[in-house]
């Protein structure tokens, strides 16, 4: 019998991340697809005010690249 139910993705997290903020944004992200930060703020329950510097420290790590519609994973 087929299940519809989605699969669960394995995500993995890089290596550099010690934040469990920084985490939680990245696993969204790689979960969810873009997200802007009103989206991220929302959805994690985090301020904007804690939201926007870990996108700026994984913006500056290389992990995510800010796009007109959110921030998306770094390709």
């Amino acid at each position: 019998m087929a299940s519809n139910q989605a699969q669960p993705t394995a995500v993995s997290v890089p290596d550099d991340l010690e934040s469990p903020r920084s985490k939680l944004v990245y696993l969204y992200v790689s979960i969810h697809g873009p997200a802007t930060t009103t989206e991220l703020s929302t959805n994690l329950e985090l301020t904007t005010g804690t939201v926007l510097p870990v996108l700026r420290s994984l913006l500056d790590q290389g992990h995510l690249e800010k796009t007109s519609s959110g921030y998306r994973l770094a390709r």
